[in-house]
């Protein structure tokens, strides 16, 4: 069994408040990577390797292209090791499926051919402060690394709850519920019970990605990176909002749409005049449950990956990263 490289970067799992009682007013990000793995080891089987790093100390809502820089070139400097099978890393919950989704598309560009011997990145999380009197951290921690020594994991996965998500099909659902993520129509992967694995359908290979994108994300300088934002479409929408980014400078932006990913008549127009200008536009639903289904009628075109629709923050991700891409 090879070694598994830990790289902690904060969030909720390593939060604490002072109150056991308290689940809701923490301070995230608080607890060392060396305390994280030190309550999963009563929960754990002992058999992992370990090798453990405190990346960064951040509330994932504050997550940011630098980090992702940084973090997309520690889990490839442990991947390229002979030594290492799997990355695990200890997450917020409010952004763990935009990283997920951004180190699934990275790493697989990166170079070392590592993604053949079918390595895998593994992200958890916790819905509660290491101090609460249920804090689902230690067992989300502990299914992590079982989940990383199974020898059927492969590319970017994240488990929470008991539960194994895709990089591409995770979402953060429900904003308090322990268990917080939905794979939507794609459904789960694999459950976690009683320190084992039960796959429900493979693991998805690492996908095939432009190696001049792994250059790219790290040459960039994270403040040089393309700026795209995100709007939404909703009654009484208004093109102000979008004309104002596009007057700042912005480089691309998607559109969450209502229902079948539509767009608010006012706000697709000054979309059509955005792509006129240069501006690329893309949409996606704003629903959280069920998949666009394409054909709808729209000047904006539909944020597909492989055919596939995606969701607003990974739709804005998948444009980031081609305009990064396009750039020079």
């Amino acid at each position: 069994m090879g070694k598994i490289v830990v790289l902690a970067t904060g969030g909720t799992i390593a939060g604490e408040a002072a109150s056991a009682a308290d689940a809701v007013g923490y301070q995230a990000a608080q607890r060392p990577v060396e305390a994280l793995l030190a309550a999963a080891s009563v929960l754990g089987d002992g058999r992992q390797v370990l090798e453990a790093q405190q990346l960064v100390q951040i509330d994932s809502k504050d997550m940011d292209m630098a980090v992702w820089q940084q973090l997309a070139q520690a889990c490839a400097d442990a991947l390229a090791r002979g030594d290492v099978r799997a990355v695990v890393i200890t997450h917020g919950t409010d952004t763990l499926e935009e990283t997920a989704y951004f180190l699934q598309r990275v790493l697989a560009a990166a170079p070392g051919g590592w993604q053949a011997q079918g390595k895998a990145v593994v992200l958890t999380a916790a819905m509660r402060p290491a101090t609460a009197r249920l804090s689902d951290g230690p067992q989300n921690l502990a299914d992590a690394l079982t989940l990383a020594s199974d020898p059927a994991a492969c590319g970017v996965l994240a488990v929470v709850a008991g539960k194994v998500f895709a990089a591409r099909d995770i979402s953060k659902i429900y904003p308090y519920r322990l268990d917080a993520f939905s794979a939507g129509d794609a459904g789960l992967l694999a459950w976690l019970e009683e320190g084992e694995v039960r796959w429900l359908r493979a693991a998805p290979p690492w996908p095939r990605t432009d190696s001049e994108l792994w250059r790219r994300v790290q040459d960039t300088p994270a403040d040089d990176w393309p700026w795209v934002e995100l709007l939404s479409s909703h009654a009484g929408s208004s093109a102000r909002a979008l004309q104002a980014l596009v007057q700042a400078g912005v480089d691309g932006l998607v559109l969450a749409g209502t229902g079948n990913a539509t767009v608010h008549h006012q706000l697709e127009q000054a979309a059509v005049l955005a792509q006129q200008q240069g501006v690329p536009v893309w949409r996606s639903s704003r629903c959280l449950a069920g998949q666009v289904v394409p054909g709808g009628s729209s000047a904006i075109p539909l944020a597909l990956q492989e055919g596939q629709p995606l969701s607003p923050v990974k739709a804005r991700i998948a444009l980031l990263l081609q305009l990064l891409l396009q750039a020079g």
